[in-house]
């Protein structure tokens, strides 16, 4: 993993980062089946109480967003006419994961001459810790409208192996209170996305999920979850939800196949009405498609733009 990928400040991951994480993902998924993942005793008895019927909520349209890195391929090509193409689906928010070679400025233009908004972003808290450069980090962010920024990334040691020390999460937690408390200063929610990683049990029998939701600020430090990740870090996101009432405040949707890999929403088999009835208990205010390998081989770019539409397609006809 190249060092530039986990502690520049102003980007998002690049694929090269995103392809590690899929590399490191059996270290938490060998050890169970997709099935125990997902028919837990908990699951069962929460699933029957939302399927058979259709419920009366729904995704509010207006909180459906999309992470950008779905689209990286086609945004690097044509900027304006993928985004042009996000809105026609029907997208009024974005979360971006740096700003595809523009300026803040420039991509706030981009986004203005389509219509959206990137009302979230991407953006990792310079490490070691540094006040300056996030400070540059806040400004690129109110720039381009941003109202939440999440760290996107954290678990992979320089040896390439999943970080096992308490203490290092313990450290991440410090950057993130300092990060968050600058973030409200500047009148943006700070949140921290999770892979799988976290939920990896570390020397001292803790999970690095545990370790910040412990030792971070709830009021500067908010938790985007990753409902696809969680589930592999064999943990159920409802569980997640009721552990942590309040402090979740956005998620990625996205769903995973047969093979606990990513499938477009509705083709997997992550029942997300069940997880979306706790949206008040979790305290979710948005709603994020994504798809890791989107337009990688052996999808095509154009794959890319059909999840961006399944997605959305999706959340705005879902009930639960």
């Amino acid at each position: 993993m190249d060092q530039r990928d986990r502690h520049t400040p102003t980007e998002g991951l690049d694929p090269l980062t995103r392809r590690g994480i899929l590399r490191a993902a059996t270290v938490s998924a060998a050890a169970v089946g997709t099935a125990g993942l997902l028919a837990g005793p908990a699951a069962a008895a929460d699933t029957a109480a939302t399927h058979g019927r259709p419920g009366r909520r729904r995704v509010p349209a207006d909180r459906i967003s999309i992470q950008l890195y779905t689209l990286r391929d086609q945004l690097a090509a044509d900027l304006p006419g993928t985004l042009a193409a996000l809105r026609e689906i029907g997208y009024r928010r974005v979360e971006h994961a740096g700003f595809v070679g523009r300026t803040a400025a420039q991509f706030r233009a981009a986004l203005d001459a389509a219509g959206l908004r990137a009302t979230s972003g991407h953006a990792g808290v310079p490490q070691p810790f540094d006040a300056d450069a996030w400070e540059q980090v806040l400004a690129d962010a109110n720039t381009v409208g941003c109202t939440y920024l999440a760290h996107p990334f954290f678990g992979i040691g320089e040896d390439g192996q999943p970080i096992r020390d308490p203490g290092r999460y313990r450290a991440l937690a410090r950057d993130l209170n300092r990060a968050g408390r600058m973030a409200a200063r500047a009148g943006i929610q700070f949140g921290y996305h999770n892979h799988q990683l976290e939920f990896v049990p570390l020397t001292d029998g803790r999970r690095g999920f545990d370790i910040l939701a412990d030792e971070t600020d709830p009021r500067y430090v908010h938790f985007e979850l990753d409902l696809f990740w969680t589930w592999r870090g064999a943990q159920d996101p409802v569980d997640v939800i009721r552990e942590h009432r309040g402090r979740i405040r956005q998620v990625h949707v996205k769903d995973m196949d047969t093979n606990a890999s990513f499938a477009d929403l509705g083709d997997g088999l992550i029942d997300f009405g069940r997880i979306f009835d706790r949206s008040r208990e979790a305290g979710i205010e948005e709603y994020i498609v994504e798809r890791d390998d989107a337009g990688t081989p052996p999808r095509s770019p154009a794959d890319a733009l059909e999840t961006a539409r399944v997605g959305y397609a999706y959340l705005a006809s879902l009930r639960y």
